[in-house]
């Protein structure tokens, strides 16, 4: 029961992950962003 709920959440989050960016590229720059968001925070 576990492993299904875990599959369903994951598929959940790799689909809305990728509804919010339409490409590849697009997915890379939310990816540096979200980088950049990060070195700010850490300094």
């Amino acid at each position: 029961m576990f492993k299904a709920v875990s599959a369903i959440f994951l598929s959940l989050v790799v689909v809305s992950a990728l509804s919010g960016c339409n490409t590849i590229r697009g997915f890379g720059e939310d990816i540096r962003h979200v980088g950049s968001a990060i070195e700010r925070g850490a300094s």
